[in-house]
């Protein structure tokens, strides 16, 4: 896929206020600091879509992009697609009040929206399973939720480090479940993993 145009659509408060549900669509979700600003703008190739700060839980409203939407992306072949970024859950500085409405947020969303292809559940390669992931990732199943599961940050573990963050979620998430999601291993600092995640885009956008 060839990413050829990045439209900002527009920031909803509630799930209701979201743009139609028109064209495929795919979220990025994940816990607070996790780089999701970060991963977005490596993998539709922009420097500044999803805005990153230096605080985490920045990310309060549900965002929408329209992807290869114009005119030139048409004639070209490729499909319009909405990339929606979540507000990120589970370590921000915020009311405990704020967090719980953010993440019911986000399940209201996740469960409404029927052009909703997959849910892009980031974690940070370089931290043990953390609990708050564990429980988000068991939610989407239980309400039958398609989601891959992204590792972030993969450029600042060492060849050690590297040999051993995957095995230690299979370890945990195979007691429950009778196999493992689909798995990308991501850097946005060195693009790793950005033809991965682009691929498998474009073939689930045929199934919409």
């Amino acid at each position: 896929m060839v990413i050829r145009s990045v439209d900002f659509v527009k920031s909803s408060a509630h799930p209701r206020e979201c743009p139609s549900m028109d064209r495929p669509e795919y979220a990025f979700i994940g816990r607070s600091n996790v780089g999701k600003s970060s991963l977005i703008n490596m993998v539709v190739g922009r420097t500044s879509i999803a805005k990153i700060s230096s605080t985490p839980g920045k990310t309060q409203l549900i965002n929408h992009f329209d992807i290869n939407g114009d005119e030139i992306a048409e004639k070209a072949g490729e499909t319009s697609w909405y990339l929606t970024d979540l507000p990120g859950f589970g370590y921000a500085k915020i009311k405990k009040s704020e967090r719980v409405k953010w993440e019911r947020t986000s399940k209201q969303f996740l469960e409404g929206r029927s052009n909703l292809m997959c849910t892009m559940m980031l974690v940070d390669s370089r931290l043990a399973p953390q609990k708050v992931d564990l429980e988000f990732m068991a939610y989407m199943g239980e309400v039958g939720l398609p989601f891959v599961l992204v590792f972030t940050k993969v450029d600042k573990l060492n060849k050690a480090e590297r040999s051993g963050f995957q095995s230690k979620y299979e370890t945990i998430m195979l007691k429950q479940w009778h196999k493992m999601p689909p798995i990308f291993i991501t850097s946005a600092v060195k693009g790793d993993g950005r033809d991965e995640l682009l691929n498998f885009i474009e073939s689930t956008n045929v199934l919409f």
